[in-house]
């Protein structure tokens, strides 16, 4: 055989290898040997490995403890005069990060709660304390888990709004209420105190508890902190990607390659399917995931708890339209069980504003079934302060006209512009 023929046989030795690999690393991409694995059992965990990931992704930089952000944080010094922020979003994560500690520690080391009485509950308020309030009820155990101590096992199914560490000269105490009963409790917690002095400088700014008032209506709303000031922000709403950046955002996010998967048009929709999922990019901002394979039998199927769902579920936001939301943020909001589905909700959140998009969508939905990712609908938006502002009631004046609890709201309705308004907690 002459060196040229052996040269061209070389090269189609070398071709069909590449073509090969190239075969199997798309079977394993797309799971078509899965079948074949799980059929024996030996050979399920390596199945399991080559199963796509269908949204479990790495953090990506966030940390667990971004998650447990509040609403609104509330410093008391020892005079008993407060500090509240909720809408300065810079001001309220720079306070975040000197007393997630604080809380998270006191979390962490908590002996078994004791329920206690409504005066103890606002004796602890009026001595030094920080003060975290959430948007919407979370559970104990994955706040917790966002602080990334301990779980504590002792108040397991404890839903919460609101928390707080209580500085006294000889002990320290954590204190919450439960919000389906409205009870409170209080637990011993390791020493905090001299963390406590790091956040001495914040000076009085006429933060103060609804119930500290004698406005009509806050008994219906004790512990909601009302802030001084009526100016909130406008806000600028854009669309800041394309269509193809939106689906590689996405794609990427839900733990597969664009380069794998390669979209087309369908009308004004870029569509992509794949061979366990689809994908659906609408030129609104919608991105809408669906898996379109069978759901793994009850003996092959992950079991995830409902913290590693909501965790899932955030790290996917966090990678996707977290990226592109501007000055606002992204915040669990909710988490709900439906006929074999398990749905996680967030929200859009700007200048300690929630923002209702059109049509009553989230920012996003995950939802699970049998450990993997069904379906989610990520809505992509991109959110800026206008600089220029507007005056609203005081919120002494709003919580009378309301008869309880609000909240600052931004409506998209399409405007470029949306403007800033009062909202009663309960009609969204």
């Amino acid at each position: 055989m002459s060196m040229s023929k052996r040269a061209i046989e070389l090269i189609k030795t070398i071709i069909i290898v590449m073509l090969t690999i190239s075969g199997m690393f798309l079977a394993w991409r797309t799971g078509l040997f899965n079948d074949v694995l799980i059929a024996f059992p030996m050979l399920r965990d390596v199945a399991g490995m080559m199963r796509p990931t269908g949204g479990v992704t790495d953090y990506g930089g966030f940390t667990p403890e971004e998650a447990a952000r509040p609403l609104s944080i509330v410093i008391t010094n020892e005079e008993g005069e407060r500090f509240g922020i909720r809408y300065d979003t810079d001001m309220r994560n720079t306070v975040f990060e000197r007393a997630s500690g604080i809380v998270g520690e006191a979390l962490g080391s908590a002996a078994m709660p004791v329920e206690i009485t409504k005066e103890q509950w606002r004796d602890a308020l009026s001595r030094a304390n920080v003060y975290f309030e959430y948007i919407l009820p979370v559970r104990l155990s994955i706040l917790d888990g966002w602080f990334g101590l301990r779980k504590p096992e002792t108040v397991d199914d404890i839903v919460i709004r609101r928390i707080f560490v209580s500085f006294d000269e000889n002990r320290n105490r954590l204190y919450y209420q439960d919000y389906y009963t409205g009870k409170y409790f209080s637990a011993d917690t390791a020493s905090t105190a001299t963390k406590a002095q790091e956040l001495e400088t914040l000076s009085s700014n006429g933060a103060v508890f609804a119930f500290e008032t004698n406005v009509v209506g806050s008994d219906n709303a004790p512990y909601m902190i009302l802030m001084p000031g009526s100016h909130h922000p406008d806000v600028r709403r854009t669309l800041v990607h394309s269509q193809e950046e939106m689906f590689e955002v996405a794609l990427s996010a839900f733990g597969h390659s664009h380069e794998v998967y390669p979209p087309f048009l369908s009308g004004d929709t870029l569509v992509c399917v794949g061979s366990q999922f689809s994908i659906w990019v609408h030129p609104d901002g919608r991105v809408i995931y669906r898996w379109t394979s069978d759901l793994p039998n009850e003996d092959d199927a992950r079991v995830l708890s409902d913290g590693e769902m909501i965790e899932h579920a955030r790290i996917i936001v966090a990678n996707s339209i977290s990226l592109t939301s501007g000055d606002a943020y992204v915040q669990f909001e909710a988490f709900i069980y439906d006929e074999g589905m398990y749905m996680i909700f967030f929200g859009y959140y700007v200048a300690g504003g929630r923002v209702h998009l059109h049509d009553d969508r989230h920012a996003a939905r995950v939802s699970f079934s049998s450990g993997v990712i069904v379906e989610s609908e990520l809505n992509f938006r991109n959110f800026t302060l206008t600089g220029e502002e507007v005056r609203l009631l005081p919120e002494k004046q709003v919580l009378a006209a309301s008869g309880g609890e609000f909240m600052l709201s931004y409506s998209d309705t399409g405007s470029e512009v949306l403007h800033p308004s009062w909202v009663r907690v309960g009609s969204w």
